[in-house]
């Protein structure tokens, strides 16, 4: 069965850091681009970042130079580091295959809140 949890989200003052982690149980997503996810209240679900099979990573505009996801070696685990926090990086934040219409079931997400 597939399952994603996410976890380590938090409330952060501005400039300070956060590390999420995503637990990908099933085959799929050892085999699958990987990406971070994030709804702001009253806004769409927006893709943060990415990491393809074979490690390549890229990143959403807002996001650069500030978070960095991860894989462990299994792929059954996927990371996001977030430094610098800002108040428009709140959100709830989701781990799932990418792109997300590729997707057919998301995990409850984790809340990061910043704020001073």
């Amino acid at each position: 069965q597939v399952q994603l949890v996410e976890s380590g989200g938090g409330l952060v003052q501005p400039g300070g850091s956060l590390r999420l982690s995503c637990e990908a149980s099933g085959n799929i997503f050892r085999r699958s681009t990987m990406a971070w996810y994030r709804q702001a209240s009253g806004r769409k679900r927006e893709w943060v970042a990415f990491q393809t099979e074979g490690g390549y990573t890229d990143y959403n505009e807002p996001v650069k130079g500030r978070f960095t996801i991860s894989r462990d070696s299994a792929k059954t685990k996927v990371y996001l580091q977030m430094t610098n926090l800002k108040s428009e990086d709140t959100a709830v934040y989701y781990c799932n295959v990418f792109p997300s219409r590729d997707a057919t079931s998301w995990g409850q997400g984790t809340q990061v809140t910043v704020a001073s």
